[in-house]
């Protein structure tokens, strides 16, 4: 994505321009070497080599249809996607992805190696309290508990007692069962999953483990085959954002930014379009309050 041009080129570009000139004042006396001189004086460039900051996005690669390596190894899916139609919108930065594991997104983050975290990320009163968000929600969803297909005796977070329920380490999913089991004694057995493996619905049908909990449109990516259903009423809903560091003026310059992106990307109708491409279905329109 070029965002500025050359300056080397800028510069040859001009020399080419007064070589001309010189040439015309050589062929044809004073007069056209002063036209030349003129010509050359008009065609020089502007100065165009404004600053370009360089974000570095931390993301991953085990989200099918959010962020995923396709079949040639390419890193794409929706926060891929709509990133790069930000970042179009954005000739003052220039992004860079980089992949890694979930789990080690935020701590990453911390120790600016990255400079935002792109990955459906949940705002949430304990992410609250290390990160900031941005304002412009992107998407919007309800975790529910999923099971099995032919289980029908788990509803609610206490029918999970005694149970085993996979999540992803440091998910939003994750933090709500930390939760309950702070007020429960730890009756839930919590089985952390690699950010890696895309192996939940054959975990539950197999009995390996009872549960896990899931947004709402994550189902149908996370069972294709249908095996599994969402049981009981939401757990909570949330707007998904992205995650910068706290109390840092470059950080919040790049948040207002990408709010403005968004935007214009809701009011023309990319998003909508990317988000039922990607995910299924238009899940933008809502907003938490």
């Amino acid at each position: 994505m070029k965002k500025s041009i050359s300056l080397v080129f800028a510069s040859v570009l001009t020399l080419a321009i007064a070589g001309c000139g010189n040439n015309s004042n050589n062929a044809g006396g004073n007069s056209t070497g002063s036209t030349g001189n003129k010509v050359a004086e008009a065609a020089a460039p502007a100065d165009t080599t404004a600053k370009v900051t360089k974000i570095i996005v931390g993301t991953g690669t085990g989200f099918p249809q959010v962020c995923f390596l396709d079949e040639n190894g390419n890193l794409t899916g929706f926060d891929v996607e709509l990133l790069k139609e930000i970042d179009n919108k954005l000739p003052e930065y220039e992004f860079d992805f980089q992949t890694m594991d979930f789990s080690n997104l935020l701590l990453s983050l911390e120790t600016k190696k990255i400079d935002l975290v792109a990955h459906v990320m949940e705002k949430n009163p304990e992410r609250e309290l290390k990160y900031s968000f941005n304002k412009e929600a992107y998407a919007h969803w309800r975790n529910r508990i999923v099971v099995a297909k032919d289980n029908d005796s788990i509803q609610t977070l206490d029918d999970l007692k005694g149970k085993k329920v996979l999540v992803g380490a440091t998910s939003a999913q994750a933090q709500i069962l930390e939760n309950y089991n702070k007020e429960n004694a730890d009756a839930i057995n919590i089985v952390y999953q690699s950010g890696t493996a895309n192996d939940t619905a054959a975990q539950i049908t197999t009995g390996r483990v009872d549960a896990t909990l899931a947004a709402d449109f994550v189902l149908p990516i996370i069972d294709p085959q249908s095996q599994l259903k969402a049981s009981g009423p939401e757990l909570s809903s949330a707007d998904i954002l992205y995650v910068f560091r706290k109390d840092d003026a470059d950080s919040q310059k790049l948040s207002d930014a990408i709010d403005g992106a968004i935007k214009e990307l809701k009011t023309d109708g990319t998003l909508g379009k990317l988000s039922t491409e990607w995910l299924g279905a238009d899940v933008t329109a809502d907003s938490a309050q």
